[in-house]
């Protein structure tokens, strides 16, 4: 789904991202919503994602709870959660019932061994976490002092400002596509890296 900015994207914050030894996938404590059509996906590849899983997890009627609400966001109209577990060894004692003792989650997982995207499989609020969508539906993101006080934040202080669109590449790349995303870049003054890496999130 091609997506559009907020004008925020275009500044520069003091703030850089985490990584998954230090942050141990905080992100994973609530969850997430899941559009209806990326639900009915992951019970159709349960086969293909349920050897990520311990054992206790493998069964997809187990995956997701409560009743679908809506979302103006969303393809269909309406998300549903993941399921959120007690996990005392992670942060917060919670975690999506996706979430592997390593930190990694199993969708990402399961799509990387299947030669995919690592992000093929992930729902459309994971890739987009820390990032928001605003009341017209524009990726953005919250103001740096709510994201940098909270504890188990996918942002750390930087001690200099850094382009947003730098800090959040890989999602920009993955959501706006190669050709829209160097096009700002390059309208914004961004070096363009010879090659990428592929996605670090968990």
């Amino acid at each position: 789904m091609t997506r559009q900015i907020n004008p925020r994207m275009l500044q520069a914050e003091p703030m850089r991202r985490c990584r998954l030894h230090q942050c141990q996938a905080a992100c994973c404590l609530h969850g997430v919503w899941l559009d209806l059509g990326e639900v009915e996906a992951l019970r159709q590849r349960a086969p293909q994602i349920a050897p990520f899983l311990p054992p206790e997890r493998r069964d997809p009627q187990g995956w997701f709870t409560g009743l679908p609400e809506e979302d103006p966001h969303s393809p269909s109209g309406q998300v549903l959660h993941s399921t959120v577990l007690p996990t005392p060894w992670h942060y917060g004692g919670t975690a999506c019932v996706f979430l592997r003792r390593d930190f990694k989650c199993a969708l990402q997982t399961a799509a990387h061994s299947a030669g995919l995207h690592p992000w093929a499989w992930k729902p459309f609020y994971c890739i987009l976490h820390p990032l928001d969508l605003d009341d017209q539906g524009r990726i953005t993101l919250d103001e740096a002092a709510l994201l940098l006080d909270e504890p188990g934040s996918c942002l750390r202080p930087s001690p200099t400002p850094l382009p947003l669109l730098a800090t959040f590449e890989e999602e920009l790349r993955y959501f706006l596509g190669d050709e829209a995303y160097e096009a700002l870049a390059r309208q914004q003054g961004l070096p363009m890296p010879p090659t990428q890496n592929p996605p670090s999130a968990p």
